[in-house]
């Protein structure tokens, strides 16, 4: 299986070619990281009344502007649709987004971050409870980006030697496989040996995404 070309980071994304009329009565204001995912589950699902639009990925460089970026986009959108659902999780904003989006009316994504709700938000409860506090996590559009994400911002293009300094106190590297996509698992691999860590492999599907968005539906 071939992975899907990357989604632009650097703008809003949404589905286009649909006249407001033939548009679904439900808005999901997602992460960018997470278009292909959800657009594939719209499609398996026939999810047709759903519409999609994403903010930019590299808010999750910037957790503190995540909050204000989607009640900016539930503002926009909110009177032409009959709901919305917000596909973030906490994602490092300290509990402000949930805040909002009480405050909004609207309802999001339950869990800390992607990779707890790709494993499945007890799951990851229970590996964190058993120790695992030592390990990285890429996701497959983590994997496909990166350099973009992770390898540049972090300088680590220019200095190699932050390395050890950053990632010194981990002691693996879990790829959460959303897809099982064999270019995307060497990918990882590599992506590990680079970072200095052990690697995982661990196939999570979509995870409580998929049921989450089949209870909003």
């Amino acid at each position: 299986m071939t992975s899907n070309p990357a989604l632009p980071d650097d703008e809003t994304l949404t589905e286009s070619g649909l006249a407001a009329e033939q548009r679904g009565s439900i808005l999901l204001i997602a992460c960018g990281a997470l278009a292909h995912e959800i657009l594939a589950l719209k499609k398996l699902n026939g999810w047709d009344h759903m519409s999609l639009t994403c903010l930019p990925a590299k808010l999750h460089l910037y957790p503190e502007k995540i909050t204000d970026a989607v009640v900016e986009a539930v503002e926009k959108h909110r009177d032409d649709y009959g709901d919305i659902f917000v596909v973030y999780a906490d994602c490092g904003t300290g509990g402000q987004l949930q805040t909002k989006c009480e405050e909004l009316g609207v309802q999001m994504v339950e869990g800390p971050h992607c990779y707890s709700f790709f494993e499945g938000n007890d799951a990851f409860d229970a590996r964190s409870e058993a120790g695992e506090i030592t390990a990285f996590y890429l996701t497959d559009f983590l994997v496909r980006q990166f350099d973009a994400f992770i390898w540049k911002p972090m300088g680590l293009d220019r200095h190699p030697e932050l390395r050890d300094m950053i990632f010194g106190n981990y002691t693996k590297l879990v790829y959460q496989a959303q897809l099982e996509n064999p270019a995307l698992k060497e990918k990882a691999k590599d992506c590990a040996d680079r970072l200095g860590l052990a690697f995982e492999y661990r196939f999570t599907g979509y995870g409580d995404l998929a049921t989450t968005l089949a209870k909003h539906a």
